[in-house]
């Protein structure tokens, strides 16, 4: 197999930089299916339109998350088996995987499709936005098995040491997505829901294309589905649930904080939105180390190399420290023109510019929040990452994010949500350094 790395020997900052990089950019195109849509549809359309993919949007990542989370478990296991050096097991595993979650794609989509109207009134979603919020709600469930199939070959690539390939994947999707949104938007006159279609099949296309080109080149060992082995099933099982509720916990935490928003107008909804596009650009570089440093510290787990999965650790940190403070820089120099990308209404442009100055240099505590639990994460302890997550989003951001919003008004958001990055970061270390996840062992070989 070809453009796959060993993480278990070599210079681990060589590593930490190149295997990064592309998922960082395969991210940023990720990032661009709704950075695209919201374009669009801010300008196309107006800033109730973009509130309704946004309100919308938090709901979908909540739906996908249990199965994204279910997804990252594949960093965990084939990583710890491609560092043993056994091909069988991670041929064994794929099959696994892509069993179980094609059976998790379908019924979550099914069950967003279904209750998209109850949780979207849960949310408080306004009135005005409430249609077209379900419209796109329920277009994107029912093409979640497209998404889904395209980020696990990512994922199992990665894990086996490959993090070049699945930018091709994305990218074609992103180019179809470029070409399509203005269509289905503009010259069918869709709406909103036209800007769903042209993702949903770009993402399509890309899935197909991506399956095809893996088994042709033979990149991982994907093969005909056969129905897995109970013990296969029962350790994916027992890692992707605390897994995939940790995803759950993190979407429906963000979706907890647009409760917050919405609770102080359509304005306030409009800017938050467009705040949110651009935040979720400059977390890319932490979302890309902590993928990095869990393929990195599973292969090394695999074979015992603890001390490599220290100085991993060490200069994860590091390195999320310098790059989340030159983010945050640019933050402070393009925050207005950032906002004004996406909607152009004042109250809005004011409050999403003034969240961005606020939480900026908050970033790289939450950089380290990504880096040190995706080395726990690496040795299968699902739990206590779990329980982590727990803690920053339910005990810190979203309790803190309310009473700093009560205290302060619109501006306590983006207060309460950066010191809970703070205080994350700290209960993130303390775990890292005395926790017991280092004892846990998913084979018993």
């Amino acid at each position: 197999m070809r453009r796959q790395r060993d993480f278990t020997q070599g210079s681990i900052w060589k590593d930490l930089f190149y295997f990064s990089s592309p998922i960082m950019f395969a991210q940023l195109l990720q990032v661009s299916y709704q950075f695209i849509d919201s374009l669009w549809v801010g300008n196309l359309i107006g800033a109730n339109a973009l509130g309704s993919v946004a309100v919308s949007g938090t709901v979908i990542f909540t739906i996908l998350s249990f199965i994204i989370g279910m997804n990252n478990t594949t960093l965990t296991v084939l990583s710890q088996q491609k560092g043993k050096g056994n091909e069988q097991g991670v041929q064994t595993y794929v099959n696994a995987f892509v069993v179980t979650l094609s059976v998790l794609a379908v019924m979550m989509g099914i069950l967003g499709f279904l209750f998209a109207p109850a949780v979207l009134a849960l949310l408080g979603t306004p009135e005005a936005m409430m249609t077209d919020a379900v419209i796109y709600l329920r277009i994107n469930a029912a093409g979640i098995i497209f998404l889904v199939g395209y980020n696990f070959i990512s994922t199992a690539l990665r894990a086996v040491g490959d993090s070049k390939t699945p930018l091709k994947f994305v990218a074609i999707a992103v180019l179809l997505n470029i070409v399509l949104d203005p269509l289905f938007i503009s010259v069918f006159e869709l709406g909103v829901q036209g800007a769903a279609i042209a993702t949903i099949l770009s993402q399509g296309f890309s899935f197909i294309y991506g399956m095809v080109f893996v088994i042709r080149k033979q990149l991982i060992p994907i093969k005909w589905p056969t129905l897995p082995a109970w013990s296969e099933v029962k350790l994916i099982l027992n890692l992707g649930i605390p897994s995939g509720l940790q995803m759950a916990v993190i979407s429906a935490g963000a979706a907890a904080i647009i409760s917050v928003v919405t609770s102080h107008g359509e304005a306030a909804v409009a800017g938050y939105s467009a705040a949110q596009r651009l935040d979720s650009l400059f977390l890319l570089p932490a979302h890309a180390l902590g993928a990095t440093v869990n393929s990195m510290a599973g292969q090394n787990i695999g074979v015992g190399q603890w001390q490599r999965v220290k100085k991993i650790a060490t200069y994860g940190v590091l390195y999320n420290t310098v790059v989340m403070l030159v983010f945050a820089g640019l933050i402070v120099l393009f925050a207005d023109f950032g906002i004004q990308l996406f909607i152009q209404e004042q109250a809005a442009v004011q409050f999403g510019a003034q969240y961005l100055l606020i939480i900026a240099f908050f970033y790289p505590f939450l950089g380290i929040n990504f880096v040190l639990n995706g080395i726990v994460r690496a040795s299968g302890a699902m739990y206590q990452v779990l329980i982590l997550n727990l803690i920053s989003f339910w005990l810190l951001r979203y309790p803190l994010a309310y009473l700093f919003s009560e205290l302060m008004g619109e501006d306590g958001i983006a207060y309460g949500i950066g010191v809970s990055f703070m205080l994350s970061s700290v209960i993130a270390f303390l775990y890292y350094r005395y926790g017991k996840w280092r004892e846990k062992k998913i084979f018993s070989d």
